[in-house]
């Protein structure tokens, strides 16, 4: 019964129910929780209930879109096909540092002024590059969306890759703190 008590407390701040919660002890001994003060003058309790944590819902994955609009070359270029071969989508990178490397697999040759772009969570990471790997390090811990892109001299995308989600896992100083008690 208790446990229970203890489980409504905590729900209570989240359904919106009250600010105030007051407890109370009845006839028979048995605690009463409520939001509003016992009418019949009888001792309270008022009882604070910390904040707890919240996480966000996981958000949708982003894809850079291409630039069509951008000029185009003398040359013709080709058409490129750009996907992240490792790691695969939804990989749970193990807790460490938060280091692992993304090796991309395109479609045909770069031209000389073309690169690969790597991009975190729609943020492009470090420089352009001809190499189709990248070693990683540091990663925040949570879920990531990873996209390789084409992009030519100009920085205009030609080709983008599917997004792939990783959830890179961290050790918390503050949780082994915790545990030292």
């Amino acid at each position: 019964m208790p446990q229970f008590l203890f489980a409504l407390l905590l729900l209570m701040p989240m359904c919106g129910v009250a600010d105030t919660i007051y407890r109370t002890t009845d006839a028979r001994g048995n605690a009463v929780f409520t939001d509003t003060p016992p009418p019949d003058s009888s001792p309270s309790q008022q009882v604070d209930i910390p904040q707890i944590n919240t996480t966000p819902a996981p958000q949708a994955l982003f894809i850079p879109v291409p630039d069509n609009t951008a000029g185009k070359e003398q040359r013709e270029t080709p058409a490129y096909s750009v996907s992240i071969s490792a790691p695969a989508n939804e990989t749970t990178i193990p807790a460490g540092p938060g280091n692992f490397s993304v090796s991309t697999i395109v479609s045909a040759e770069l031209g000389v002024s073309e690169r690969l772009q790597l991009f975190i969570n729609g943020t492009p990471q470090g420089e352009p590059q001809r190499a189709t790997t990248w070693e990683l390090t540091n990663v925040f811990p949570g879920q990531q969306d990873l996209t390789a892109a084409v992009i030519d001299g100009s920085g205009a995308i030609l080709a983008i890759s599917p997004a792939v989600r990783v959830f890179v896992v961290r050790i918390s100083s503050i949780r082994r703190n915790r545990n030292k008690k």
